[in-house]
């Protein structure tokens, strides 16, 4: 089964757009109260997020005593605007430009004397909103059998909902034209709206079945499954990857994957990481089973455990000791453990919502907690055999991982726990697989500070800061709405990839430096491998549409297995070279 995903799939930018503008209300609001005037997004599951976040939909605004309300993106009428300020009530406006554009179009050629006609449906929230700003002469055209019910009018003009089908607005105008000849046009429809049903168009015409995914109550949802259907294939329109779970996709050999505005990613990613277990599910071929096997590990944090023993086994060898198998079951007890309890405690307090890891982990809860805390005690009882100091160092950063979600500060501070410092899980990530690999093997043989040691954590320290942050960025939708502040959250996108690549820039000169001041082996020119992969990380994220959450997370965590990969090399060509 091929699988192919739109490349308009996702938030457009008005709902981008509005989505922020909320997320940053909710997250400097303090006590107060905070309403979007209806739901913010056709997107149920976004609902729900916002509410647990303290930002409260209504549908009457009379129901709004005190606090801010947020016009949503469709808009609202001029009247119930002005209704509004009258009350004193605090206005946040997250209206789409494109339907404010619309709407001063419409307000303004009203006070001209024409009678506006509005392509659209006449429930939808944004029409209705459009309408608003008509004075009383706009007129909501939804069909073609309605053009023959309009007045007589001397000046008319035409809008259309800016979702509006463009096929079929361009046949309204054709029809309205042997009324009015006269007629003035505005194409208001979105160019994002056009694209996706340009592209869901062409695209379908490449598959055997497609899926549409996004609210059931989204009208430009509805539009991208009704054109697909349209090109004579089957086509299903679905809210989540759960609802595939009612549908058989038996006997489809390529599946297109579309979204509308309104679906965040998290959505379609887990509707992606469906399909492609479900593509592998049905294969019996040696390759797809390794493929298969591969993912598995990936979403059970076994890749994640064996990437943190290739990186002791590289800081090892960085540091001239000798290989100690306990070592590397250390690091690699220790960071399974510490990822399992961290994400179990993550949904627990709600902040995992429809990664791929999720289901699993809802499911086999208490298998993932047994397992989880059978490794932390192992990898505390392996730490004594370097003695007490590796057991303490241990015991300490497990502790602060323990507590990292915990809310332990002082009602009166701004942070409650650790986690809310911004952007410092990437960074005691980092920190932590340093010491686990790095600095814990060291402490066997010497207390005192090499030069070994410092570009062996700082290595680390880079690759696994760069994935942890990449990590992050893929998350970003779903991070900023359960508000977590990661690097990408608290700087944007643009300013991390610089950041990244000018870290990756950094310790491929200080591996290079350390080599030739002879404090570490040759192995360091080696490992400029991962830093090369490194950059190729950074463009997967660039394409990261074309690629599952869970195929792009493994690639991410691939760097380690690499630098691992280049370990063993490197120390089979030293031998044979003595």
């Amino acid at each position: 089964m091929g699988i192919k995903l739109a490349q308009t799939a996702g938030f457009c930018m008005g709902v981008r757009r509005a989505v922020d503008i909320v997320l940053d209300i909710a997250e400097n609001k303090g006590n107060e109260k905070v309403y979007t005037y209806g739901p913010l997004i056709h997107n149920p599951q976004t609902i729900e997020l916002l509410q647990k976040r303290g930002v409260v939909p209504i549908d009457n605004i009379d129901d709004i005593k005190d606090g801010a309300i947020i016009i949503r993106a469709h808009g609202i009428p001029l009247d119930e605007r002005q209704k509004l300020k009258e009350r004193g009530i605090k206005i946040i406006d997250a209206t789409c430009p494109k339907v404010a554009r619309v709407q001063s179009i419409i307000k303004k050629h009203a006070s001209l004397g024409y009678t506006v006609l509005i392509a659209g449906d006449k429930d939808h929230p944004e029409v209705i909103g459009l309408l608003g700003y008509s004075s009383g002469k706009g007129i909501v055209i939804s069909n073609k059998d309605n053009i023959d019910f309009l007045p007589e009018c001397n000046k008319v003009c035409i809008v259309a909902q800016t979702t509006q089908c463009a096929v079929e607005y361009e046949g309204l105008i054709r029809r309205i034209k042997t009324r009015f000849p006269s007629i003035l046009v505005f194409n208001t429809i979105c160019d994002s709206t056009e694209r996706r049903q340009e592209e869901i168009k062409n695209l379908a015409t490449e598959m055997d079945a497609m899926i549409v995914v996004g609210g059931k109550n989204s009208a430009n949802t509805k539009r991208l499954a009704q054109i697909s259907l349209e090109s004579k294939i089957p086509t299903f329109h679905i809210e989540t990857a759960d609802d595939l779970k009612e549908i058989s996709i038996n006997g489809y050999s390529n599946i297109g994957v579309s979204a509308g505005a309104s679906t965040p990613n998290w959505i379609i990613d887990g509707v992606i990481d469906y399909l492609t277990q479900y593509r592998e599910d049905r294969g019996g071929k040696t390759v797809k089973q390794l493929f298969k096997f591969w993912m598995f590990t990936v979403k059970t944090d076994i890749y994640s455990s064996l990437g943190a023993g290739c990186l002791s086994l590289v800081g090892t060898y960085m540091q001239n000791l000798k290989v100690n198998i306990v070592n590397i079951l250390i690091a690699s007890f220790y960071v399974y453990a510490m990822h399992v309890i961290n994400r179990l405690q993550d949904r627990s307090f709600g902040r995992i919502k429809g990664g791929f890891r999720e289901e699993s982990y809802i499911r086999y809860k208490n298998v993932y907690f047994t397992i989880g805390f059978i490794s932390l005690v192992l990898a505390l009882i392996l730490s004594l055999v370097g003695g007490v100091a590796s057991f303490a160092l241990l015991f300490f950063i497990s502790l602060l991982g323990l507590l990292y979600n915990i809310k332990m500060f002082p009602k009166t501070w701004s942070l409650s726990k650790m986690g809310d410092i911004p952007g410092s899980k990437t960074l005691f990530i980092a920190a932590a697989w340093s010491i686990v690999t790095v600095v814990i093997p060291q402490m066997e043989v010497s207390l005192t500070l090499t030069p070994g040691m410092i570009v062996a954590v700082l290595f680390v320290f880079t690759v696994v800061f760069v994935k942890s942050a990449l990590s992050d960025m893929i998350d970003i939708q779903s991070d900023r709405l359960v508000g977590r502040e990661t690097i990408p959250v608290v700087i944007g996108e643009d300013n991390t990839k610089n950041l990244l690549k000018g870290v990756s820039l950094f310790m491929s000169v200080v591996l290079i430096a350390a080599y030739l001041a002879g404090y570490v082996p040759s192995l360091s020119i080696v490992l400029l491998a991962c830093i090369f992969y490194v950059w190729i990380c950074i463009k997967l994220c660039d394409m990261r549409t074309q690629f599952s959450s869970v195929i792009l997370e493994g690639l991410l965590e691939t760097n380690f297995i690499i630098a691992g990969f280049c370990t063993f090399v490197w120390v089979i060509i030293m031998r044979t070279a003595d």
